[in-house]
């Protein structure tokens, strides 16, 4: 289930993958699917199962049906490192995927430019639309509601007794919204809200406002 937010007078939904959809641009936003990531590990002996690299192209695939955006906007860590098989099939998926996709670069994405554009994305270090700034790295931009990635924010919640749940959450502060990791092989950063925050966090099939 989705949960609807407004910012600055525009609407936005939150989708339990961990995407935002810009309803007033029609723009998808998505953070650090770090496409390659399982392969990589692969390569170096982990027990990573074979079944998880095609398994960021299904979320992608579902949360762009669901929302059927013009334009996607990755921001930042879109693939983990160096080239390798999982290219391909991210070069298969950008060809069956309608939508303009622009990618905010991130600290992992080191392939060549040229390789992206080849597929006719396009690259930015950063990119203001309206009120709103559009980073990979968290930043601060005096009169500008920041849109980032990079932390892969968790939120940790405690019950009766010494039951723990940590889960991946959108953390919004005052003039900021952290989208949770994309990517299914990824980690996450346990953030500790303040009285002024807010915390939409993922459970299950779900986003829920903590």
């Amino acid at each position: 289930m989705t949960l609807d937010i407004k910012l600055a007078n525009q609407e936005f939904i939150l989708h339990p993958h961990g995407g935002i959809f810009w309803v007033e641009k029609s723009m998808l936003l998505i953070s650090d699917v770090h496409i390659g990531k399982v392969a990589h590990f692969r390569k170096f002996g982990a027990a990573v199962p074979q079944k998880a690299i095609h398994k960021n192209f299904i979320l992608l695939d579902e949360i762009v049906k669901h929302f059927q955006p013009f334009q996607i906007c990755f921001l930042g860590d879109l693939f983990h490192s160096s080239l390798n098989k999982e290219w391909q099939l991210f070069e298969n998926w950008v060809e069956k995927t309608p939508a303009e996709i622009v990618l905010i670069a991130g600290n992992h994405d080191i392939i060549a430019p040229k390789k992206f554009e080849s597929l006719g994305i396009q690259i930015f270090q950063e990119l203001i639309l309206d009120n709103f700034l559009l980073t990979h790295h968290p930043e601060e931009r005096e009169n500008l509601i920041n849109f980032c990635g990079h932390i892969h924010p968790a939120i940790r919640l405690q019950g009766f007794g010494r039951q723990r749940l940590k889960l991946s959450c959108f953390f919004k502060k005052t003039n900021q919204l952290i989208l949770p990791a994309f990517g299914e092989f990824t980690g996450t950063y346990v953030l500790e809200p303040t009285k002024e925050d807010e915390v939409y966090a993922i459970v299950e099939d779900e986003v829920v406002k903590i």
